[in-house]
């Protein structure tokens, strides 16, 4: 299937590595050029020759911090200057720390709701206009299956990115008219060092081995085990492509079926 996506512009925040990175590979796979921005520059510029080098899209990079409230300016005046523009928006942050809700410090709820929602609502409305001026966007955030299930140990995450869906749809009801959709995709267990982080956090609070806890996690996936980013950025290209133009507003699980409501 052709996607539609040559030519297309893209951004993928915190795209280092792990599920930002899967998805940056898989839309220039699909011929688009891309930016990834993290904090590791080195990691950031053999990604970007890597993806240059496999010859469908291209991709720049960017070194910066989600945390940095400059962050939004930089990244408009970047594209800007790289691409003239932008079609595609990969909305994507880094986790906070695991733990109870009852027990969150609220200094670090305050700090994590301004990195995990107000700059992701910052580089949105940045690029909205000009999507919505050239009758074509799409833009996609990537949040976590506790949005719908909450996560047991991970209340923080649970919680602010609960804020982003009431966004996103939102959006999704006032830009659709003008071509842009909002979509967001819900990972569940993807194999990355995130979960590996978490697997060994859980390991930690219950006292049991880190095999222990990954073989119980995998025995609720009704597919029998964890997802691979690549599965993962596959569905993330698609949502972004030109034949997704009828999803908006919807929030798609890529989970293995974990979640257990209809």
């Amino acid at each position: 299937m052709d996607l539609g996506l040559t030519g297309k512009r893209a951004l993928v925040l915190a795209s280092s590595r792990g599920l930002g990175l899967g998805v940056a590979e898989a839309i220039a796979a699909e011929g688009a050029d891309v930016m990834i921005i993290g904090r590791d520059g080195d990691r950031l510029e053999a990604a970007a020759q890597a993806i240059t080098a496999r010859g469908a899209g291209t991709a720049r990079h960017l070194v910066c911090d989600l945390s940095d409230k400059t962050t939004p300016a930089l990244l408009q005046e970047s594209v800007e200057k790289e691409f003239g523009g932008l079609d595609i928006l990969v909305n994507n942050t880094g986790g906070p720390p695991a733990g109870l809700m009852s027990e969150a410090d609220l200094t670090v709820v305050h700090r994590q709701f301004e990195i995990m929602v107000l700059s992701v609502m910052d580089v949105t409305a940045r690029f909205l206009p000009g999507m919505r001026a050239r009758g074509w966007g799409r833009v996609l955030t990537i949040a976590s299956s506790g949005v719908i299930q909450p996560i047991p140990n991970l209340g923080l995450s649970n919680a602010l990115r609960a804020t982003l869906v009431g966004w996103s749809k939102s959006m999704a009801n006032e830009t659709a008219q003008d071509g842009v959709t909002f979509n967001m995709l819900l990972p569940g267990r993807i194999e990355t060092d995130r979960l590996k982080e978490l697997d060994a956090a859980n390991a930690k609070r219950s006292g049991k081995s880190l095999d222990a806890v990954a073989d119980a996690a995998r025995a609720q996936i009704p597919v029998g085990r964890y997802g691979a980013v690549d599965e993962f950025a596959a569905a993330a290209a698609f949502l972004v492509s030109a034949r997704a133009s009828y999803i908006n507003g919807s929030m798609i699980r890529c989970d293995g079926g974990a979640i257990k409501s209809v």
